[in-house]
């Protein structure tokens, strides 16, 4: 190569070199808030990596990052609405599709009462932070009761023992997993959920550095697991019966009087030992060992392992929320870590001090049982119903039937149990609105589509995630893309609806509302919650930093360490008292229904007992469409023990039909020695190519929906959580299904 040419090439470099920009960004696809370092081209991402300066993550991805640039360039994607007519899908303009929303909410709750309007709200509003700092003012401006969201397919029960137990539903509890000794880890895999409500960055390197410093962590899960293959132990349980098992350990506290005495004696602020000790007097280990497929033995070295070690934790999730006694495992996981000491502890499970207090912003919200469902009489919890009686308010004739319905990022005909009912309850809608970026499985019911800019062209700040971290830490990411003209961010959407009905029902005095609130953009209303906040420039003060505000996060592009957890209580707590009761009156109404449980007969030899499976690339359906988180395919098999394989004439990879008392489903087969047998698992979110979506990528591997099997009548006992673990099924060698 002559010296000219190389010249040229050198001087190409450095233009380009000059061109590329580098963008410091929070991912915000999931809950571990991975740092990513973003390198673009004149409008076009070249690379996705990990942060090595982020403060929290300090260079960790997972998959799903490097996936921010499908989604900005998913040709699939909606940027500007849609209305559906007879001819099918127009666009039509913003001031035209926005008068048309407000219009119609406007005039169905005219006609049949506020309720008539119902809102669904999904899993990304949480992780979106337009779509949260607006979204609880423009549900209000709509005033219904019909509200739902998906935190009641997966975690409801969680939120129901914090507002019993801390008096605010949000309240959680955190692992402090860099400092604990024993981790006992029930119905979660963590390795593949990165720390779900415990938000929490490359948790394998975590887990190593628990064990290298002489901890120990053990996994309760009826499969062994990613996580489970990481533990030093792993101890596999029947599905739906971890009440027993958490019974049984914190009997095992008072029959061998393992709780350390002298740190209940430091806590005055927590009551009702003696009723707990009573409570949980029928549920020895010898009790329980059969039915939950545990053996006393092991239950009890269990419970003298975690009430011996220095510090220890025990954390449960989806897993242990999601079955008929949801509510009554989670108090239980309470109860157990504050009898062996660990509340409030280093070590053991504690609570964040964010640089943005979410909760105190919401305290107003945080109540629960003020009104029930109108079909079936299930709870409020934190302001919103139970997914699973969604349908029923849309198909039940009668005052407050759901007429005309309301989405946001979300798709519940894929999440909710019994799907296909849902699925028909949408087609009857009188009018139907879906803030999306998708024509999906819901949304292609919808008359009006309006999708926000999103991923890479919007601001995010974790104010919400910050309150279940592992570590108090802040971290601003400003827009690496400006959104087009033609595109509204979610908050203009959420807010543009809102002054609409508020000008409506308030009249003369919306306006003044709106002078303030045009002012109180998104970074103006984050710049004020962190000056007031517990380290702000107003509520307090930081090392080095003059106070904490939106300008001082915007000069550190890596974020701030604002500190290990640290003792909160009882100034912390938001009941009335300042006081724990450890057996809360709804509690104890419900405890006498695990005698059901333990006095069931034994299970039809034949049937297999359901339970889900968290995949790393597939966190919510709408990951299906992109094809850096589907280089795999199709995925969506139905995991069985060889031996339950041989028992029904089924080869590996074979189709089979998987049928329950709600429906049935045709599955190919992955048979695993990791499964309990006697059990059968089959994932989240697939069941794609309905007739009407335009979703390409997942279309062409479209899975089944689980959902067919789940059951919308079957739901946790106190708040009328989704249940998806343990449900009885048959599976049919697919031979033997043609013949019947």
């Amino acid at each position: 190569m002559d010296l000219f040419r190389q010249h040229q090439i050198r001087k190409e470099q450095a233009l380009l070199k000059d061109l590329t920009k580098t963008h410091y960004r929070t991912c915000h696809l999931c809950e571990a808030m991975c740092g990513l370092e973003i390198s673009t081209l004149k409008g076009e991402v070249l690379s996705i990596r990990g942060d090595e300066k982020d403060v929290y993550s300090k260079g960790h991805i997972c998959p799903k990052a490097v996936a921010l640039q499908d989604i900005h360039a998913d040709p699939n994607r909606l940027r500007q609405p849609m209305r559906r007519t007879e001819n099918g899908w127009e666009a039509i303009s913003w001031e035209e599709a926005l008068q048309e929303a407000g219009d119609q909410i406007i005039r169905i709750q005219k006609e049949h009462g506020r309720d008539a309007v119902g809102i669904y709200t999904g899993n990304p509003t949480v992780h979106n932070t337009g779509t949260i700092l607006y979204l609880y003012d423009f549900m209000n401006a709509v005033g219904t009761r019909n509200r739902f969201a998906s935190h009641s397919l997966d975690q409801l029960p969680q939120m129901f023992m914090n507002g019993e137990m801390f008096g605010h539903q949000a309240m959680f509890t955190v692992p402090d997993l860099e400092r604990t000794k024993y981790f006992l880890i029930i119905g979660a895999n963590p390795l593949v959920s990165n720390g779900s409500i415990m938000s929490t960055p490359d948790i394998r390197q975590k887990l190593e550095d628990l064990q290298a410093r002489g901890g120990k962590v053990v996994v309760i899960d009826p499969r062994k697991t990613l996580t489970a293959k990481a533990a030093d132990e792993h101890l596999a349980i029947i599905p739906g019966t971890d009440v027993l098992l958490l019974l049984a350990l914190v009997h095992t506290f008072f029959a061998e009087k393992l709780f350390p005495q002298n740190k209940l004696n430091r806590q005055p602020f927590i009551h009702g030992y003696q009723e707990l000790e009573q409570l949980v007097l029928p549920y020895s280990p010898e009790t329980v060992a059969v039915n939950c497929g545990i053996s006393a033995q092991d239950i009890r070295l269990l419970a003298r392992e975690f009430s011996q070690a220095k510090s220890a934790i025990c954390y449960g999730r989806l897993g242990v929320s999601t079955q008929a006694y949801g509510t009554l495992c989670q108090w239980l996981i309470l109860c157990l870590n504050i009898l062996s000491g660990n509340l409030d502890r280093a070590g053991g499970v504690m609570f964040t001090k964010p640089a943005i207090d979410f909760l105190s912003l919401l305290k107003h919200e945080a109540k629960a049982l003020r009104w029930k469902s109108r079909v079936r009489g299930l709870p409020e919890v934190a302001g919103d119903l139970p997914a699973t009686t969604l349908a029923d308010e849309i198909l039940t004739p009668g005052e407050g039937q759901i007429k005309c319905l309301v989405t946001v990022a979300g798709n519940p005909v894929l999440s909710t149990p019994n799907g296909p009912k849902l699925d028909r309850a949408l087609g009857q809608l009188d009018y139907m609105i879906a803030i999306d970026l998708y024509l999906n499985e819901t949304t292609r019911h919808a008359n009006l589509i309006l999708p926000p800019a999103t991923g890479l062209e919007v601001i995010h700040y974790d104010f919400v995630l910050a309150i279940v971290a592992i570590r108090n830490m802040a971290n601003f990411s400003p827009a690496v893309f400006p959104k087009k003209a033609n595109m509204r961010y979610d908050w203009e959407i959420l807010y543009a609806l809102q002054k609409r009905l508020e000008k409506e029902k308030m009249g003369f005095w919306a306006g003044f509302k709106h002078l303030i609130f045009d002012y109180l953009t998104p970074e103006r209303r984050l710049d004020l919650a962190l000056r007031i906040g517990p380290y702000g420039v107003w509520g307090g003060r930081f090392g080095q930093i003059n106070g904490l505000s939106l300008a001082a996060l915007k000069k550190r592009p890596h974020g701030i360490d604002l500190g290990a957890l640290e003792p909160r209580l009882p100034g912390r707590l938001f009941t009335k008292d300042k006081k724990i009761n450890l057996v809360p009156a709804n509690i104890v109404k419900d405890l006498p229904r695990v005698q059901d449980l333990m006095q069931a007969e034994s299970k039809d030899p034949d049937t297999l007992l359901l339970f889900g499976r968290r995949q790393l690339n597939s966190n919510n359906s709408w990951f299906h469409n992109y094809a850096r988180l589907m280089k795999k395919g199709d995925t969506c098999l139905a995991q069985i023990h060889p031996n339950d394989a041989t028992k029904h004439g089924i080869v590996d990879e074979q189709v089979v039909t998987i049928r329950s008392k709600t429906g049935e489903i045709k599955i190919r087969v992955d048979l695993c020695e990791d499964i309990l047998p006697g059990t059968i698992s089959i994932p989240h979110g697939w069941g794609h190519g309905m007739e009407g979506t335009q979703l390409d990528l997942a279309n062409q591997f479209p899975g089944v929906n689980v959902n067919i099997l789940t059951d919308d009548l079957e739901v946790e006992g106190l708040t009328g959580n989704a249940v998806f673990q343990g449900i009885p099924v048959q599976i049919i060698s697919d031979t033997t299904a043609n013949q019947i």
